[in-house]
């Protein structure tokens, strides 16, 4: 595949023309070319051309990004040495080179080294026209003799860990969730994953009959990503295969839409056309929908869904009986609802006559507000009311997360029940530099101590966890830490509100689109580090560095876990016990948001203020030391 518009040895480059060169660059280029690129690839080839004299490797230009609707200017192969002129793009075990050619910058000689991360990616590098060939000199010199096969680098398969905005556009522009993912264990169970539930769909579309997939799995293991693959595979209203992705998750929906509609309308100005922000964000809306919105239209609408195949993400999210009921009585003034969230959702596609499928997205111990039923509200539903249904579901939910273990048991007396354990997946994608960053959390919030010391052993060194007690330093550690457009944000749990000593007041309410898509520049998004998210913003989300910041709200004890709500003017003792699950959960939810690593803080409190006595923060310090986290 050329993912080039021009590319050579870099000898044949130096014999051609310039007008062959900006020839192939316009005619590869697939559209109208601007006098002021044009006039920018003259001075490219003018520059390289005398900068690349007596040098042997392969030269190429506009070399494009797979799927991230990115081209960097020039890419050099060179010696042992990838060099990217402009921006920089990832390639695994080789040096790679960043440069920046200011065409009227001063004369300096930029000081060559690796970043912090040490994966072989050089600072980026600013220099003049005149010192590029001493530039190329220098860093060949760095580098090493060992020489870089072209051939088998342009062969390379692309291998990313998009986040999942980048996922969810990837799909929306039509690749495959195996084209968009890792070639790993990780990415071949997603893709598993996706090929069963489709089979089922497929199945249930030609027998005809109804069924319910769960798909379930560790945080960040692409959950979401399987259901945006379905759904996104299946756009066609006119086809009776048309899916729809659903999700309770508000700010999930309003992000995925935004930069969608963003994305769509970057992609048309870059193709020469023009698309209105209004258009692309109607066209999103309805592939993206909110589930409560759907379950109001169906307390109305007595008619079956257009869709046959829907898809409830964080569906363990789903109200029970007493909150729909409560609802639906204060909202919609129907005193006499008497189904939960899941019996009536899937009640709604129990009109049709033929077929239907419903597949549930669910998160092992993600429920963290009232009402939340988990995945036990799902399998009451179809013991109650749907016998009749077909139910999927992998016998891997033996975890205390699912139903308190008892998922499968809890089906026994459902009539047809089908296993499948391609539809559990068991292996982070968020954390892609260390899957067992999930299981570390649990062994942590279990309080199984010596558990989580080894596990932390087996992650470190590739996901960094550090602590501290000190925000400013943890700041300053994100940052370090954080290059190119790695996102980086402040955490912390909606019930600390003992933090505003500290400038963290979790009761403000963020606007999650500017907080994850909007630019350092943006005082509103993450990057600035002064609004905070708390688990109502991040779940389902994710940043590439975090910080964790610990209130008194979660204390460790030795007799385990204290469970504390902040109220008026001092800490109350929560005691009902679902309220203390959704608190650990919402831990769990904060934990596991960093796709590369984070720092938790754990703040020193106050001895002359009673709300922030010491006492409340020295154990959980102390008892996360034990376990091995670095100390900042």
């Amino acid at each position: 595949m050329q993912r080039a518009h021009y590319s050579d040895r870099i000898a044949n480059f130096l014999n051609a023309s310039t007008n062959e060169i900006l020839g192939t660059l316009t005619r590869n280029s697939g559209f109208a070319i601007e006098p002021t690129q044009r006039d920018a690839w003259l001075e490219e080839i003018t520059i390289l051309k005398n900068a690349l004299s007596n040098t042997d490797g392969t030269v190429y230009f506009e070399y494009s990004i797979p799927r991230m609707g990115k081209r960097i200017d020039t890419v050099l192969l060179i010696g042992s040495a990838l060099f990217v002129l402009e921006f920089k793009i990832a390639s695994r075990d080789l040096l790679i080179a960043p440069i920046v050619i200011a065409t009227n910058a001063l004369a300096s000689q930029p000081e060559i080294i690796t970043t912090v991360h040490d994966d072989k990616v050089l600072v980026p590098m600013c220099c003049t026209i005149e010192l590029l060939p001493d530039m190329l000199r220098r860093v060949l010199e760095f580098a090493g003799d060992e020489l870089i096969d072209s051939s088998q680098w342009e062969r390379g398969r692309y291998s990313p860990t998009p986040t999942i905005i980048e996922a969810a556009m990837a799909l929306y522009n039509s690749h495959s969730v195996d084209e968009i993912s890792r070639s790993d264990a990780a990415a071949i169970n997603l893709s598993a994953t996706s090929a069963a539930i489709s089979e089922i769909i497929q199945a249930a579309r030609v027998s005809p009959f109804k069924a319910v997939c769960f798909v379930t799995g560790v945080p960040g293991a692409g959950k979401t990503l399987v259901g945006l693959n379905i759904a996104t595979q299946r756009r066609d209203e006119s086809d009776d295969l048309y899916s729809v992705f659903l999700s309770g998750n508000g700010p999930l929906v309003d992000i995925l839409r935004e930069a969608l509609a963003r994305d769509r309308v970057h992609r048309a100005k870059e193709a020469g056309t023009r698309t209105r922000k209004g258009e692309a964000m109607s066209e999103v809306k309805a592939f993206i929908q909110n589930v409560h919105h759907f379950r109001d239209e169906y307390v109305i609408d007595e008619a079956a869904p257009v869709e046959h195949v829907v898809l409830f993400d964080e569906a363990q999210r789903a109200w029970d009986l007493k909150e729909t009921a409560s609802y639906m009585r204060r909202k919609k003034g129907k005193p006499n609802f008497n189904q939960s969230e899941p019996e009536f959702l899937i009640s709604c596609l129990d009109r049709h006559s033929d077929w239907a499928v419903v597949v549930c997205l669910v998160g092992g111990g993600q429920e963290i507000n009232r009402g939340e039923g988990g995945i036990s509200g799902w399998i009451d539903a179809l013991n109650q009311s749907f016998q009749d249904w077909q139910v999927y579901i992998s016998s891997r939910l033996s975890d205390s997360e699912y139903a308190a273990g008892h998922a499968l048991e809890q089906l026994r007396t459902h009539s047809n029940v089908t296993i499948k354990d391609d539809l559990h997946l068991a292996v982070s994608l968020r954390s892609f530099r260390a899957e067992n960053v999930s299981l570390l959390i649990k062994q942590l919030l279990d309080l199984e101590k010596d558990e989580a010391r080894k596990t932390l052993a087996s992650v470190s060194a590739k996901y960094p966890i550090v602590l501290t007690r000190d925000l400013a330093k943890a700041k300053r550690w994100l940052r370090k830490q954080a290059r190119g457009t790695e996102r980086y944000g402040i955490v912390a749990s909606s019930q600390a509100e003992r933090l505003k000593p500290h400038a963290i007041n979790v009761k403000f309410t963020i606007d999650p689109v500017h907080w994850f898509l909007d630019s350092p520049r943006d005082v509103r998004s993450s990057f600035y580090l002064e609004d905070v998210a708390t688990e109502f913003d991040v779940q389902g989300l994710e940043l590439d560095w975090s910080c964790v910041t610990w209130d008194a709200d979660f204390r460790y004890t030795p007799d385990g876990w204290l469970h504390k709500s902040f109220c008026g003017d001092s800490w109350n003792r929560i005691n009902k016990l679902e309220r203390q699950v959704y608190q650990k959960n919402a831990y769990r939810v904060l934990l596991t948001r960093a796709r590369q690593g984070m720092v938790i803080v754990v703040p020193n409190g106050d001895s002359d203020d009673p709300t922030r006595n010491p006492e409340f923060y020295d154990p959980t310090f102390e008892y996360l030391q034990e376990i091995g986290f670095t100390t900042i």
